[in-house]
């Protein structure tokens, strides 16, 4: 970065990865600039608005404040040292990403590439993408990887709503095309995160990413299934595990619930899964298994809840069943990929009388427009509580007094493992 150019970064994509990132950068007296397809994120942050759950507006303003410009036009990617790549990688149809956003956006800075730009990609994918897709479309302008500028790849790591844990104190692994590539990277990361960490070259770094988030679908996905059949042995799972945890080596904890969701649990661990299936020709058993065990809980715990009802002697069609907390994490408004919504699709094809209250959310987009006027949203959370047949607590958000709730419930099913057990309370 030692040529002067009129930005230093620019970020592309300006989402739950991107933002923060601008961030960390702008924070670190870097000039900064962010590229987003879409008129409406740019005009908002602009505006000193912020539309991610880890950026406030007064956030957003100091960025902008101190010099960060969002903007739609592509052609500040010929006048920056780093260009960093955001975009999202979501599931596609064969069940490898959907690489297409990538594609976008390498195509339109193989257009505007200068000499020396270093150019890293964040965006979660399968090994091989830098090398295989992402170089040839920046070389297709004539300038070479390597040679006539660095290319990288550097897994994203960010945890929302995580307070302990942001950009700058959670380590970075950093793998380029060539050492020298690794060495541009490590510099660039090195002026706003404390730890960066290189690895031999960009198939490692993203192999990292995908071990990560696979190590915990896998571990997720043991404890989802060892919570069937300690239900059925009347064995407390969550009581197992907190004493499991006391062993202070050799054990982490991790704990049942209605699925998984979120930008990485449910998605990443398919890149690989995929991957070895195309490249190798045989399955990657453990996330198959992993992923099959995980897909099938929202049905398990449509099935507590029918056996709730049926205690009381209560058919599940036409029971009133409130649902709290719809989103995939706790005290975070993103609703992606979140286990609510086939919880709530099973209840609903049964017939139950459906309604759900989130402190975070106005509307659930995620449900679907056939199935969304299905499910009311209730504004009086007591009176709804005292009104249902069985309440569910699929996400424990801080607003929340679930003893509370419990006690004012008929039936209450909880599988967050957050509530004291009662006769008229249990947990997953």
């Amino acid at each position: 970065m030692s040529e002067r150019r009129r930005h230093d970064v620019v970020v592309v994509g300006l989402g739950y990865v991107g933002l923060p990132l601008a961030q960390a950068a702008v924070g670190a007296g870097l000039s900064v600039a962010g590229l987003d397809a879409s008129a409406s994120v740019v005009a908002s942050l602009a505006g000193g608005r912020s539309h991610v759950d880890d950026l406030s507006d007064e956030d957003v303003t100091k960025m902008v404040c101190a010099g960060f410009e969002p903007t739609t036009d592509p052609s500040c990617l010929a006048d920056t040292s780093v260009v960093v790549v955001c975009v999202p990688t979501p599931l596609g149809s064969e069940g490898g990403p959907d690489l297409s956003a990538v594609r976008s956006a390498m195509t339109e800075l193989a257009h505007h590439l200068a000499p020396g730009t270093l150019v890293v990609l964040e965006s979660t994918t399968y090994p091989g993408t830098t090398d295989e897709v992402v170089r040839p479309i920046l070389e297709s302008g004539g300038l070479r990887a390597g040679v006539d500028f660095p290319l990288a790849f550097s897994p994203e790591r960010v945890d929302p709503g995580n307070t302990a844990y942001g950009i700058s104190n959670t380590p970075k692994v950093v793998g380029g095309h060539t050492p020298a590539c690794t060495d541009a990277a490590v510099a660039f990361y090195s002026l706003f995160v404390d730890t960066v960490v290189p690895t031999r070259g960009t198939r490692e770094a993203e192999t990292a990413k995908l071990l990560e988030n696979t190590y915990r679908h896998i571990n997720i996905a043991l404890v989802n299934e060892m919570a069937r059949f300690c239900h059925d042995l009347d064995i407390d799972l969550w009581e197992v595990i907190a004493a499991a945890r006391t062993k202070p080596f050799g054990f982490q904890a991790f704990y049942p619930g209605p699925g998984v969701g979120g930008h990485c649990i449910p998605i990443d661990p398919n890149y690989l899964s995929h991957n070895v299936r195309t490249r190798l020709g045989y399955p990657f058993r453990f996330v198959e298994l992993a992923q099959e065990i995980n897909a099938s809980m929202p049905a398990y715990v449509a099935r507590r809840v029918q056996d709730a009802l049926n205690g009381d002697g209560t058919a599940l069609r036409g029971a009133r069943v409130l649902l709290l907390g719809v989103t995939y994490k706790a005290d975070i408004a993103d609703q992606r990929e979140s286990p609510a919504v086939p919880v709530a699709r099973r209840l609903l094809e049964q017939g139950a009388a459906l309604s759900f209250h989130d402190p975070l959310i106005a509307h659930w987009d995620e449900l679907g427009s056939e199935l969304g006027d299905a499910a009311t949203s209730v504004g009086d959370l007591e009176a709804a509580v005292a009104d249902a047949d069985v309440v569910v607590l699929l996400q424990h958000h801080r607003d929340y007094d679930v003893d509370a709730l419990a006690a004012r419930s008929r039936r209450f099913l909880d599988t967050r493992g957050v509530v004291t057990p009662t006769a008229r309370a249990e947990r997953l």
